[in-house]
């Protein structure tokens, strides 16, 4: 049977996002009945999804996904990270943010170009169960941007793991499969199988 989940959320693109990334008959995600409001004050994703879990479980009483994600980049480690949405300040566009990107790496190369995208999940079952899921994409920060698909920063990221020179934008379907997001989904879907199998 499968383990139900609100995902901590009032997204619902979001919610069909996970579902695509999670077998029904082992892990199963809705949208949750409303949004609830969430300081994301941690020092880390981790913190920031936990913090969302408990706001929800304790909104909705039952059984919750969250999820915190960003940019790491090498060579601004303090400006990114858990601040990735708010780069740049607020009322930006996400090309807006690329193009600020970009140009405070015009002067760097090498490693200092590179970076990680990075999503935790958190699992909270109950008080007493709550398990953590972490998923990583390294790759470098273009010096532009190419690709009409994904969102966000994916027009300057350059996955190393794909052929290191097309944009996650111009690689949907790679992305789909491969994405920080859905690393960390096989993560939790290989735990909540081998659970599954032990009761």
């Amino acid at each position: 049977m499968a383990q139900s989940f609100l995902l901590a959320t009032g997204n619902a693109h979001k919610a069909d996002e996970f579902s695509e990334l999670f077998p029904g008959d082992i892990i199963s995600v809705s949208c949750a009945p409303e949004k609830v409001e969430v300081v994301e004050d941690g020092l880390t994703f981790s913190e920031n999804a936990l913090k969302k879990a408990e706001a929800y479980y304790r909104k909705f009483g039952q059984p919750v996904m969250a999820d915190d994600s960003g940019l790491n980049v090498s060579a601004l480690p303090e400006e990114l990270g858990i601040h990735t949405a708010r780069f740049g300040g607020d009322g930006l566009s996400s090309g807006q943010r690329n193009e600020l990107l970009i140009d405070r790496l015009k002067d760097k190369e090498g490693s200092d170009r590179t970076a990680a995208f990075v999503c935790v999940l958190c699992f909270y079952l109950s008080p007493e169960e709550i398990f953590f899921f972490e998923g990583r994409l390294a790759g470098s920060i273009n010096n532009e941007q190419s690709g009409e698909g994904g969102f966000g920063y994916d027009p300057v990221f350059i996955p190393e793991e794909a052929d290191g020179v097309k944009s996650l934008a111009e690689l949907p379907d790679w992305k789909q499969k491969c994405s920080h997001r859905a690393k960390a989904c096989q993560s939790a879907l290989k735990f909540f199988k081998e659970r599954v199998g032990q009761n």
